[in-house]
């Protein structure tokens, strides 16, 4: 049995707005700085063998920040890349209801076999993207690590959650993806469970003030 401790990228100036990111290399914003700080400070008593991470630079420099306080290399994995989603990125879900009513509405209601118009990269379908993170974080799972850490985005986060419970793809999601979060599950062959989810305690106010004293 491995446990796997799953970290949501901390903040960008996107997530704020509300643009859909995608494969596009969006760097964390201040406010996401200080929230890998916090990730840094929470986990650097924590024992895991292993930190892997998106190679998109939101995800890599959060995981950057808990690497160095925890004395362990990154080993960067391109399947924990968040979904693609094609022609939709870097806009705003009003800007895509107007641009593409049709398929704007087939993302509202999760089609899963929906592709987007090609923008710079080629959209994934929700069947693809679910598959290509599920098969990623498996099989780190079954790479021999007693407990490993990995930092990814909140697509690939929803797909375990909805591994884990049996939650199908086109529900509405009606669970926390949060960012600079802590989602810890145990991961045994078929078997996926949810230990903690949505942990953001080292985020409150108290512990941020801390973070930002010692900076």
């Amino acid at each position: 049995m491995t446990e796997l401790i799953l970290i949501r990228h901390g903040e960008t100036d996107w997530n704020v707005e509300k643009r859909l990111q995608g494969h596009h290399d969006i760097t964390l914003n201040a406010e996401g700085e200080r929230q890998a700080r916090a990730l840094a400070q929470r986990l650097k008593c924590e024992s895991f063998d292993a930190i892997y991470s998106s190679d998109l630079q939101r995800a890599y420099l959060t995981a950057q920040a808990i690497a160095t306080a925890c004395d362990k290399p990154i080993q960067k994995e391109a399947g924990l890349r968040e979904r693609c989603f094609g022609i939709f990125e870097g806009f705003l879900h009003p800007e895509l209801a107007q641009r593409y009513p049709d398929h704007y509405a087939a993302l509202q209601r999760r089609d899963v076999d929906a592709r987007y118009p090609r923008g710079e990269f080629e959209c994934e379908t929700l069947t693809e993207f679910n598959a290509r993170s599920l098969e990623c974080v498996a099989r780190i799972a079954a790479s021999g690590h007693r407990r490993a850490l990995l930092v990814t985005h909140g697509g690939v986060l929803d797909c375990v959650y909805r591994r884990a419970t049996g939650m199908a793809l086109n529900l509405p999601r009606s669970f926390e993806v949060l960012n600079a979060s802590l989602n810890h599950v145990t991961w045994e062959d078929d078997q996926v469970v949810i230990l903690k989810w949505a942990d953001i305690a080292h985020l409150a106010q108290g512990a941020l003030d801390e973070i930002d004293q010692a900076h």
